[in-house]
């Protein structure tokens, strides 16, 4: 906590306080010193199950605990680093030397000494420190009264289907309502109901209750986080302060810390915690230390307190970005809010990801700095261990959003008993105290109490408010209430404390630091973004080259004639257009990055918009270097205007264009409530911007209505500015191909024209000023007031950014939503009958539960020597080392061990899961290798729950067992196996719930129950692996799933299990126990016995042993060193067990069962060994089904494609409204033509990501083998052929008729085909550069070069003509776009007559003697294009086209090429779709 931790330490340490035992020569000595240690802890605060019988939290005895966590604390920090010295020396060790070298690693170790560190001597040292330098001590208490939090909820929601869409489309109120959060989506209830109590400072409050039960919710309304529910009634108290008025003066004192770490994935977490730092360092300081030692003390600090030194230059990475552990992760975030030094504080669930040793050292450390600082503490958990809850001063208990228990910790137990629930002394108290409220977990005493123990919530509630422990409640908040308005001296300490935080920020200002100054740390953050993150810097970096090398080489060197007027405009327009559309990405980074923003706007870190105007500011620094060689490279590659003046205006306006566009697409991340919405209207807006920029069509052209944008348009405005600023400098020799008329006898130019306007008759030179006059109505004296309003537009765009990202608090408040299918006659009747099962499941709760499922598996693995090496940079290294076991059906065996020690990797090398290392030793089913049949007989639920989003339950486990069951099995016997499946699991209320994503769908522990129901639907016939089956889940539902985990056991099903730190309920589920220790080496592996009394005795023989009251499962893994304290014993527990006999006799039994097995099978009659269960076309059948409706209900999909195909076309349509047959409008035509190749770009960026999640899920399912790949990639490419004809009639129909295209079908249906093939060519080109790439990250990045390439050489903006002729030898033929422009095309101006309009005429004279017709005669003979306005007079008015054909013959088309073109661009289809088969069933980007 930033003021209140990193004082220097003036305060004299007591030697006995933080004495160490120095290292001696051996470990031996070290050993028993730190095993005396860990008894006096285990004495003074035994881990275990212990009930508790004082009243709350024993003062004394928690000191003495902390002494020795401030030990531990010492110790392990200097462990860690010797372990990562001892990791870093084996890595570059080879294998012959490795025991020598060990020692003299270890020996080194030991040989180095370092300073103690002593957590809460360090921490009084800082108070006192503080007080000495005046600065004011900080406390405040919270009260709150019949708190009530109202949110929308309670109706059934149904899945969203692709027409579901055009409804809520054409809904116009309701989607702007819906919008702009207004308006209900359900019934209004109750989250929490009536809460009150009252926590002091000083105090802990633990928060208990099931999953939903509204935990998170009132962590948040305590922490004054209130947005995202409908109301908040009663009252909360801060100190004196109500909560409008705390919100107001002091939003940073009360803060909370969510489940989830988001952080910046490319900082080093000391680079995090130091921005932190930056913003919350106060203005007064003890012992007036500097800024950056204030800094750097607290970060040594906070990384110490949680063991983590050795991450401080690590980035934190994410799901992602690989950087720290989760567990890590989990304590950077707990660090990050420590530094807000805030004086209420609200943890949610903070211990998920973190082993059982650092759960507790973190409960501690809240402990003592809630004691030293006084602060105000609540914090919920999951599988909180009795050592964790004796930290505690007082408990909540939620049940159904109603608070049924407020008190002190050490009465809570003995309360709920004395309600007349069943005791259960080996249950943890918050275990207990959680299943008090669970209907179908509590049981009850069988007397008069237990009868009439409350069996609701509201009976709960009831009983509570009539308890002695309520009245009490009432006292304690009258007394508190009347303290506070006496305590006037300790409000005005905390008013004046909550000054002192400050650093030169106003007096009335909830933040610590000015506004200038949080734009200057953000700066600083926002550089080391961009630096940090290499791989896009660099790809960015590589796009801009490559395309301004392009660019210079299609453009080489252009001619000053009149030749290169139009192709000069075209590399103008598309040096903008190409930097402008890099900020494309800041669209999904500004709304990816709303997490991060809504938590430090919650620590009062820094304003949002102090972050809006801190990025532009370094973008613009990163832009112009970028932007600056890009128009070095093009610049004078392409021999644009040589004027000092005229390069500096051309890179100045395209970085302007850049911010202005980046400002833009930002400003609708933060207005646009999803990305679905922000599409839409960036594909609308963009569509405009580009077709009034003035290139595709000149502003003089334009449609009256659509002129005004030109002002609001940074592209049409930075075009302008360029143009000027070429043009106007230049003066262009008019050449032949636009002389008229040219040829043999036409040599006088007193009797030619030039047909480039601004040409005057009688000359060759053309004025480019004159050129941009008219043709584009640009004014050159115009340029700097073009530039000006760009410049406007990038205050306006920063401007609405910062008010948005100041208003609008999308992602703030969040609350996840189940959709269920639309219920038809068959769910009906399914549901009822798991209705009627579950019904008497509960009556007849307590007796042996029977089932109907069949488990015929006889198979036995076994595993002998098992080893398994990974490459790595220095050579390989061993995960796996030397393994033996074996799995029997009907048994439970559990996989444990320390975070790292290789449960992960043994499961995946037994599940034949791994495509990389080497694997050696022998894994045998039945004492035979494994046939090709092995990875389909066998299930496993891996840790990590991917599944399709738009699948129900039964959906999903009905796809598993259709195709992974045996072939010859009725559809009827898998489907009824499914029902039991989902009846065992107790999935019953949602077995019709979409499952969705994390953050839309079900909760964690219903997806973890999804994941093992997949596995089973399955029907494994060897075994059943599961990964973490319990992790992140509350204990009641890891109990529940373990339980069930048993009951297929005694089914007959082989299971192999690796558990997360269990309860001692837990653990006596499973049979047998595989142990492992770091390096992957096995420490036990046998039977665990009733109360794990074989597990005991093994290590008691061995010199460890258990204390009765601890739970053996956290035990032992202490006892082996997997936590953070040392092991037992003198011997490391590997070498032990591999001279035990147990390993001797577990080898023993491996040769018997392998006999046994042998003799048996043989004995059988062969079975046949197929991969797949089912046959290919039945593979086809089942996924495409489950594809399409996949896609069916994936309506933003669907309809943000259709939208922005409609909207394009219409925009465009518009744009070129009944074009008529002048001159001008046959460019238009072709610009018209052009837009086809927009599409591309559009589905590119949409199908690409859709294909890679599918991906993600295919990985899984094909590695379970229930499909092939084709299957797979023929499905998506099948489910996008639907909604690919919509969108293709969607955009031809407007685009075509609305600018008068030729109505003919022989012309009509040529272009419709052309339009239809390349919306197939683009969804299989995205699904090619999908299936060619690792992730939709590297894919999306590919897109703009790909569509840059294709665009520039199809013969728009460069002719063929004038393309290189190395380009045009091979990329001019090989681009798509080059079939496509060539045949609609020619399909369109063949035959089509041309009347020019007045200014169109190109004016002449004759030469004297001769009339006009007489003077072009010999002209027109030669096959000139054009004709005359009339022939009879001597001033000839020439029109450059005649027909169609002339226009585009100068372009190399040919009408009798079209369905040439056509067949090819067909091809290119075909192309796509082998590449795509190929790349599919040969490119895995799985590895693992």
């Amino acid at each position: 906590m930033a003021e209140k931790m990193d004082a220097p330490n003036n305060v004299s340490q007591p030697d006995d306080s933080i004495s160490i035992t120095r290292r001696s020569s051996t470990s031996r000595t070290i050993t028993e010193d730190q095993d005396k240690e860990r008894e006096k802890v285990r004495a003074r605060n035994p881990n275990g199950f212990s009930r508790t019988t004082s009243g709350g939290v024993d003062v004394v005895s928690a000191e003495e605990a902390f002494q020795e966590l401030n030990r531990q604390f010492s110790r392990t920090s200097r462990l860690s680093r010797q372990q990562s010295r001892v990791s870093r020396t084996k890595s570059r060790i080879s294998s012959h030397k490795k025991d020598v070298e060990d020692a003299d690693v270890e020996k080194l170790s030991m040989e180095e000494s370092e300073e103690a560190w002593d957590l809460e001597t360090t921490l009084h040292g800082n108070r006192a420190a503080d007080e000495e330098s005046g600065i004011r001590p900080k406390r405040i208490g919270v009260a709150w009264e019949n708190l009530t939090v109202k949110g929308i909820g309670g109706v059934r929601n149904i899945v969203k289907t692709f027409p579901d869409a055009f409804v809520s489309f054409f809904n116009v109120p309701g989607t702007i309502m819906s919008i702009l959060g207004v308006g209900k989506k359900g019934r209004e209830f109750n989250i929490l109901q009536n809460f009150r109590g009252v926590v002091k400072p000083g105090e802990m409050v633990l928060v208990l209750g099931r999953p939903g039960s509204g935990c998170t919710t009132f962590l948040k309304v305590i922490a004054n986080q209130r947005y995202g529910y409908t109301s908040v009634d009663g009252e909360v108290l801060y100190g004196p302060f109500d909560a409008k008025t705390f919100d107001k003066r002091y939003r940073g004192e009360a803060v909370y810390n969510q489940e989830d770490d988001i952080h910046h994935p490319t900082l080093t977490v000391g680079q995090t915690l130091g921005f932190a730092l930056d913003t919350k360092t106060p203005g007064k300081r003890p012992g007036g230390m500097s800024k950056n030692d204030f800094k750097e003390k607290t970060i040594d600090l906070l990384l110490k307190m949680f063991n983590i030194e050795h991450t401080k230059n690590t980035i934190v990475g994410n799901a992602f970005v690989r950087g720290v552990s989760g567990g890590e992760r989990k304590r950077v975030s707990i660090a990050e809010m420590m530094v807000t030094s805030a004086t209420v504080c609200a943890w949610d669930n903070t211990t998920r990801g973190l082993d059982a040793s650092t759960a507790l050292d973190y409960a501690k450390s809240l402990r003592i700095m809630t004691d030293i600082y006084k602060t105000t503490t609540f914090v919920s958990l999951y599988q909180a261990s009795e050592s964790i809850y004796s930290q505690f001063d007082k408990v909540m208990v939620i049940d159904e959003g109603k608070q049924v228990f407020f008190g002190p910790t050490g009465e809570a137990r003995s309360y709920f008993e004395g309600l007349g629930y069943k005791e259960k002394p080996r249950q943890t108290t918050p275990d207990y105290l959680t299943g008090c409220t669970d209907p179908f977990e509590r049981e009850y005493r069988d007397d008069a109490e237990g009868r009439n123990a409350p069996q609701t919530a509201d009976q709960l509630v009831a009983a509570f408010d009539h308890s002695g422990i309520s009245k009490a409640l009432a006292e304690e908040m009258a007394t508190y209430k009347a303290e506070v308005q006496q305590e006037k001296q300790v409000i005005e300490d905390f008013k004046l404390a909550n000054q002192q935080a400050k650093r030169h920020a106003p007096k009335s200002s909830v933040y610590a630091i000015p506004y200038y100054l949080q734009i200057w740390t953000l700066m600083q953050r926002q550089f080391l973004l961009k630096w940090q993150d290499k791989f896009t810097l660099c790809v960015s970096w590589f796009t801009s080259i490559l395309i301004a090398i392009i660019l210079g080489t299609v453009w080489l060197k252009l001619p000053k004639t009149s030749s290169g007027a139009f192709t000069r405009g075209g590399l103008l327009f598309i040096s903008l257009l190409f930097n402008a559309f890099q900020a494309f990405g800041e669209l999904a980074s500004t709304m990816m990055g709303r997490g991060i923003i809504n938590k430090h706007r919650a620590y009062t870190f820094h304003r949002p918009s102090a972050l809006w105007i801190a990025q532009i500011t370094v973008d613009m620094l990163f832009a112009s270097v970028q932007i600056a060689v890009f128009s070095i490279i093009v610049y004078f590659m392409c021999g644009l205007v040589l004027d000092v003046g005229a390069f500096f205006t051309f890179v100045l306006v395209i970085i302007s264009g850049y911010l202005a566009m980046t400002l833009f697409f930002r400003t609708v991340g933060c207005f646009c409530p999803d990305f679905d919405y922000a599409m839409k209207f960036a594909a609308t807006i963009i569509t405009l911007f580009v077709l009034t920029s003035g290139y595709l069509i000149q502003w003089g052209s334009e449609q009256v209505w659509l002129r005004w944008i030109f002002y609001m348009n940074a592209l049409g405005l930075g075009f302008s500015t360029l143009m000027m600023n070429e043009f106007k400098r230049l003066t262009m020799t008019c050449d032949s191909n636009y002389l008229v008329p040219s040829g043999p006898g036409y040599d006088n130019l007193d009797n030619q024209a030039c047909t480039l306007p601004g040409g005057i008759p009688g000359t060759n030179q053309v004025s480019g000023k004159e050129y941009i006059n008219l043709s584009f109505q640009y004014d050159s004296a115009d340029l700097w007031r073009n530039w000006g309003i760009i410049v406007v537009l990038i205050v306006a765009f920063l401007i609405m950014n910062s008010t948005f990202g100041e208003a609008i608090k999308w992602g703030a408040g969040g609350k996840t939503v189940t959709f269920f299918a639309k219920e038809d006659a068959e769910l009906k009747k399914l549901n009822e009958e798991l209705a009627r099962k579950k019904e008497k499941r509960h009556e007849q709760k307590g007796q042996e539960e029977s089932s109907d499922i069949d488990i015929n598996s006889t198979a036995v693995l076994t595993w002998e020597d098992l080893c398994y090496d990974v490459p790595v940079p220095s050579g390989q290294l061993r995960l796996l080392s030397n393994i033996f076991g074996y799995v029997k059906p009907g048994q439970l065996t559990a996989l444990m061990g320390a975070s790292g020690a290789g449960k992960t990797t043994l499961l995946d090398v037994l599940a034949a899961r791994k495509n990389i290392g080497v694997i050696s030793g022998d894994i045998l089913v039945d004492g035979k290798p494994p046939g090709t049949a092995f990875q389909r007989g066998t299930s496993y639920a891996e840790q990590l729950d991917v599944h399709l989003a738009t699948q129900t339950v039964r959906e999903a486990f009905r796809f598993s067992a259709d195709l992974r069951q045996p072939y010859h099995v009725s559809r009827e016997e898998k489907y009824k196996y499914v029902e039991e499946v989902i009846s065992l699991l107790e999935m019953e209320d949602i077995a019709d719930a979409i499952i969705g994503d994390p953050e839309t769908g079900l909760a964690v522990e219903q997806r973890k129950r999804v994941t093992i129901g997949v596995e089973l639907a399955a029907k494994p016939e060897l075994l059943l692996f599961l990964d973490e089956p319990t992790s992140g889940l509350d204990s009641q539902s890891a109990f529940n799933i373990v339980r069930f985990l048993q009951k297929l056991a005694k089914a007959g099903q082989a299971i192999l299990c690796t558990i997360h730190q269990p309860n001692s309920a837990l653990f006596e589920n499973f049979d047998r126990l595989l142990l492992l220790q770091r390096g992957g080496q096995c420490v036990y592996f046998g039977d665990i016995g009733k109360d794990a009394h074989v597990l005991l005795d093994y290590f008691a023989r061995n010199g460890a042993n258990c204390p009765s009251n601890a739970n053996p499962a956290e035990w032992m893994l202490d006892a082996i060193g997997a936590g953070q304290a040392p092991r037992i014993g003198d011997r490391d527990w590997a070498d032990i067990w591999r001279d035990s006999p147990e390993l001797a006799n577990t080898k023993e039994e491996i040769i018997k069962v392998k006999a046994q097995r042998l003799q048996e099978v043989g004995e059988a009659a062969p079975v046949e060994q197929k991969e797949y269960a089912t046959p290919l076309w039945h593979q086809i059948k089942i996924v495409n089904k489950r594809t399409q409706l996949d896609f069916w209900r994936s309506p933003n999909y669907g309809f943000t494609r259709l939208f922005n195909h409609v909207i394009i076309a219409l925009l465009t349509g518009l744009a070129y409204l009944q074009l008529d047959d002048s001159r001008t409008s046959l460019q238009y035509r072709v610009f018209v033509i052009f837009q086809f190749t927009v599409l591309p770009a559009l589905i590119l960026s949409q199908v690409e990501p859709k294909y890679d999640l599918s991906r993600l899920v295919f990985y899984r399912e094909s590695a379970a083998k229930a499909y092939k790949q084709f299957p797979f990639a023929l499905s998506q490419v099948l489910a996008e052929i639907p909604y690919s004809i919509l969108c293709a009639v969607a955009f031809f129909l407007p685009i075509y008729y609305i600018p008068g295209f030729q109505s003919a079908s022989s012309r009509a249906g040529y272009q419709f085909f052309m339009a239809l093939i390349t919306e197939f060519f683009a969804v299989t080109l995205a699904q090619v550069i999908s299936a060619c790439t690792p992730n939709s990250f590297i894919a999306m990045l590919l897109n703009p070069p790909i569509i840059i390439i294709f665009s520039l050489f199809c013969g728009v903006t460069i002719p063929k003509p004038q393309i290189p002729g190395f380009w045009r030898a091979w990329l001019y033929q090989l681009d798509p776009f080059t079939r496509l422009i060539g045949g609609m095309v020619v399909t369109e101006l063949h035959d089509r007559p041309v009347h020019c309009k007045e200014i169109e005429f190109n004016t002449f004279t004759a030469p004297s003697g001769q009339n006009c017709g007489s003077y072009m005669q010999d002209f027109f003979a030669a096959g000139g294009p054009g004709y005359l306005a009339s022939n009879v007079t001597d001033t000839c008015q020439y029109c450059a086209y005649k027909v169609g054909d002339e226009f585009y013959s100068a372009l190399s088309y040919d009408f009798s090429n079209r369905w040439r073109d056509l067949g090819i661009f067909l091809a290119f289809i075909g192309s796509n779709l082998i590449i795509l088969f190929v790349g599919s069933r040969y490119l895995n980007f799985n590895r693992r």
